[in-house]
């Protein structure tokens, strides 16, 4: 081993001894107290396999994630779409205005949802002032507050990963399938899109991800009525003090996001997105 690399290892040990006693031991301690809290063995498990409550709280959680992912998805492919094809002046503000929700804190944004889709918030009295509607929509405190809160909150994420994969495609091939006399439809199909795929499949993985283990948005902007994973242990553990039920929790769902990378990893779109930069 050469002096650099033992200088190199001596600088990686602080670092690995840190993630061992603050991310490793927990999650020990986690997965320990599932099977002995409030008693030794599976009880937790079979209790929470065996829980129509928790059985409603799962489906919740994976139809929000779902549907968050797939409207996260659609909404900012069409954004970093749009960005790649602008001018460098115009995208430098437009990629700024992408970044500013990062400076502002997501119990900040959450409530300012509440301010434009409440029965008399900004939204709902604009469309009854307009005679749109007649009477006031249910907007928040329901899953489509959630979703929208959600949404928001993933969008950034998802544009910038988008828009990192979509300028590295070739311009040079776009202008082939021009010369060739492609149409603008056949040229998004069959090229944009194909070429777009690992940007979609580890931006889709992180926003599942994400939602997966989503706290603060669901719990405001769904007051209780929409109940999800992470709340729902959050609850077990401070109002409830049912422990092992949470600890059970929440090592499945930590095991579920290990699968979940594991498998996507094996995909070639997956590891194209990150080995994009290796040359």
């Amino acid at each position: 081993m050469s002096s650099f690399q033992r200088w190199a290892f001596g600088l990686t040990v602080p670092a690995a001894l840190l993630t061992i006693c603050l991310y490793v031991v927990p999650i020990l301690q986690v997965l320990a107290l599932s099977f002995t809290e409030p008693t030794f063995g599976f009880g937790n498990y079979v209790e929470m396999f065996g829980s129509a409550a928790i059985g409603r709280v799962v489906r919740t959680t994976m139809i929000v994630s779902a549907v968050t992912t797939v409207l996260t998805i659609v909404v900012s492919y069409v954004v970093a779409f749009a960005l790649v094809h602008m001018r460098p002046a115009a995208r430098r503000v437009a990629l700024f205005m992408v970044m500013v929700p990062f400076w502002v804190s997501v119990l900040v944004r959450a409530f300012a949802w509440i301010t434009i889709l409440r029965r008399n918030g900004v939204l709902n009295s604009a469309l009854v002032g307009s005679g749109a509607i007649a009477e006031p929509l249910e907007l928040v405190y329901n899953q489509f507050g959630v979703i929208v809160g959600m949404v928001h909150y993933m969008m950034p994420f998802a544009i910038l990963l988008l828009y990192a994969n979509l300028s590295e495609i070739d311009p040079r091939i776009i202008q082939a399938a021009r010369s060739l006399g492609a149409r603008p439809v056949t040229i998004f199909t069959r090229v944009w899109l194909p070429l777009s795929l690992p940007g979609l499949a580890i931006a889709s993985l992180f926003i599942v991800i994400f939602s997966l283990g989503f706290l603060v948005t669901p719990a405001i902007l769904g007051a209780g009525r929409v109940l999800m994973v992470a709340e729902y242990i959050s609850v077990q553990i401070s109002s409830t003090l049912r422990w092992g039920v949470a600890t059970a929790l929440s090592t499945t769902l930590l095991l579920v996001v290990g699968l979940l990378v594991a498998v996507a990893a094996r995909s070639p779109a997956l590891r194209a997105a990150f080995e994009g930069g290796r040359r």
